[in-house]
């Protein structure tokens, strides 16, 4: 079976690669966008090269005549490519439009074309912004608080559409606060072990009492394979618990043995100011548990990070 994961050389992508690699064939699209390092994304892949059924395809979303070609046999489609970053977005909100609507619009229009099977959409709880109760289900009203996650709503009203207007099997994954080995240098827990491990101070933008659902990757890999065999619409992948950024900070430092001192700095515009996934509907219908929780990840991730790193 030939499957597309777009975006498959980032930090979600290359790990749902590894996973199909065992029983299917599998083309990855990605541009390698120098938001970060494109030299992390490399190294993502590079155990995948000398596999017969991997192929590595350089592109971008936007390019229509290629999305056209390459989908061409597809079945199923992971669709991970986006450009990231909430605070990126305030600084280039035309940008995050560009890649995360148009391009999963790009998406969707060649997969309807060539018959794709379903496209499995790596959405965010970006999309929820504005709280109004809490945990977040599916239901909750949809007012997000930056570009990013408008661009975000804006894919999973495109998946929606094609489901219901064109009969294209489509499922949206809002995914919460990905962490795990590979995961993006500029993210919270990459920065905070980064720098408690050097006993450096661990910054926080605003009081730190904004709380977080933090997911260990390999919860989100097993959504997106639940995901390829049944559901459709939007669904929470998270872990249902969450925990304030200083606190997240306190652990790290507990588990680190570090002496980092926390400071904090001007809150940042686009943040939300919670989120956490109730989990229940992802339960019920695709059959989502998460199974390593954000205790249990750290320790992964920083096992992961003192080979590669330190």
């Amino acid at each position: 079976m030939l499957v597309l994961v777009t975006g498959g050389a980032g930090f979600i992508g290359s790990h749902i690669i590894e996973r199909l690699l065992g029983s299917h064939e599998v083309i990855c699209l990605d541009n390698f966008d120098a938001y970060y390092n494109v030299e992390f994304k490399k190294k993502n892949i590079e155990p995948f090269l000398a596999n017969e059924n991997f192929k590595l395809v350089e592109g971008s979303i936007l390019d229509k005549s290629l999305l056209r070609e390459l989908i061409e046999g597809v079945e199923y489609i992971f669709h991970n490519a986006a450009q990231p970053g909430v605070r990126a977005s305030v600084t280039d909100p035309l940008k995050a439009h560009e890649v995360n609507a148009t391009g999963t619009l790009n998406i969707l229009k060649a997969a309807l074309d060539s018959k794709v099977r379903k496209v499995i959409n790596a959405s965010s709880s970006s999309v929820y912004g504005e709280v109004k109760y809490l945990p977040f289900d599916e239901k909750h009203p949809t007012r997000p608080v930056s570009p990013y996650g408008v661009s975000k709503l804006a894919a999973e009203h495109y998946c929606r559409v094609f489901q219901e207007v064109y009969g294209l099997n489509t499922v949206s994954l809002r995914y919460f606060t990905v962490f795990g080995p590979h995961m993006r240098p500029d993210l919270a827990i990459n920065i905070f072990i980064r720098r408690a491990l050097k006993n450096e101070p661990i910054e926080i933008f605003g009081d730190g009492e904004k709380t977080r659902d933090f997911t260990y990757i390999y919860n989100i890999v097993e959504a997106n394979l639940l995901a390829m065999k049944k559901g459709k619409g939007e669904y929470n992948i998270g872990s249902g618990k969450r925990i304030s950024v200083n606190d997240l900070a306190k652990k790290i430092i507990s588990l680190t043995g570090s002496s980092s001192e926390i400071t904090h700095t001007d809150s940042v515009q686009g943040d939300a100011m919670h989120t956490w996934a109730d989990i229940e509907k992802a339960t019920k219908e695709l059959g989502y548990r998460p199974e390593i929780d954000l205790d249990e990840g750290l320790e992964k991730f920083l096992r992961w990070y003192k080979e590669t790193n330190v």
